[in-house]
């Protein structure tokens, strides 16, 4: 586990001030990658690196915290945490933790080796890479670097069915098909990408459970919870909050997945215990590829797991089987 028994401890330290600045030391410092401990302070490394643009692209906007703030963990004594696993499977793929590197094209604007060093940092994190269509990368390159990759794509016509075969050859495990993103999308058409492929479909973009059982009934193996439009829409709840419903209409047809706000291992525990078997990063992710390049990719995703680890053994679960609905406490606005 290399670095894990370090991070787990370091996971309780405080976060920074939206200032971007790091108690006790010089402005604009760009301190070793080891004194990190956790993505808030990682963003404030990402910010000094980039330029103003860049660093708009990948800003916290802070957005969906409250949502996580309304559910609080209910901890649990004499439970042994000793064998702790934090392992998952996702259609037969096994996992070391259910976190997964999300999808964001151009990743060279954040760091000149783009998707080749979030690959590396993901690989060596033992994480799961989403790779988006829209990589400043080959694909090849990309897969090289991690193999098991899952592959993103956007719905455009006479395309897409294109793109998710090539990504099939080169090796992606799973595919996600990201809805809200532009262009036109229906059953049928989702039906025809599917037929005959080789590996697991998701739908991506899934808020209601509605949605959740129509992608069941048409054969789709998983969907990811996630507001995803291309711009925030006011009033809309977080994919958090629609999460319970959403897994309980999916049932066990589907795998559910969820992204939107992650930033700590507790928002992990979350997710799990509300439905979910498996979370998505993105821009924690991306402010570590930012900060340090693949350094900094495999030291966000080892925080996390090491945060989840040690929320889980406050919590007196073992394993993520163990999580259920009573880990956690909802509370009203």
């Amino acid at each position: 586990m290399r670095r894990r028994e370090a991070l787990f401890l370091a996971a309780a330290g405080p976060t920074i001030a939206r200032s971007q600045q790091l108690a006790g030391e010089p402005p604009g410092r760009i301190p070793p990658a080891a004194e990190i401990i956790n993505a808030s302070e990682m963003e404030a490394i990402a910010r000094r690196r980039l330029d103003s643009a860049a660093y708009t692209a990948i800003a916290d906007t802070g957005a969906d915290r409250a949502a996580f703030d309304r559910i609080t963990l209910r901890p649990r004594l004499m439970v042994s945490a000793t064998n702790l696993d934090l392992g998952a499977n996702l259609f037969g793929q096994p996992l070391f933790a259910p976190i997964l590197a999300g999808p964001a094209g151009g990743q060279n604007r954040f760091h000149p080796e783009g998707e080749l060093a979030m690959a590396r940092g993901a690989s060596k994190a033992k994480a799961v890479l989403i790779v988006s269509e829209r990589s400043s990368v080959p694909l090849e390159k990309i897969a090289a670097e991690s193999p098991g990759f899952w592959y993103q794509v956007f719905p455009e016509a006479g395309t897409t069915r294109a793109k998710i075969d090539l990504a099939v050859k080169a090796g992606c495990k799973a595919v996600c098909l990201t809805a809200g993103a532009g262009g036109t999308l229906h059953w049928a058409a989702i039906e025809g990408m599917r037929k005959d492929l080789a590996v697991p479909l998701l739908l991506k973009g899934v808020m209601s459970p509605d949605d959740a059982r129509a992608a069941a009934d048409h054969g789709l193996q998983g969907i990811v919870v996630s507001s995803y439009r291309g711009v925030p829409v006011p009033g809309m709840a977080s994919p958090i909050e629609t999460l319970p419903a959403i897994a309980e209409a999916a049932g066990s047809r589907l795998a559910v997945l969820i992204d939107g706000g992650f930033r700590r291992g507790s928002d992990v525990l979350k997710a799990i215990a509300l439905g979910a078997r498996a979370v998505i990063v993105t821009r924690p992710a991306l402010w570590g590829l930012a900060a340090y390049g693949a350094a900094g990719v495999q030291q966000v995703l080892e925080l996390l797991q090491s945060e989840l680890a040690r929320d889980m053994a406050m919590c007196g679960k073992p394993n993520l089987a163990a999580i259920d609905r009573a880990t956690v406490r909802l509370h009203r606005r």
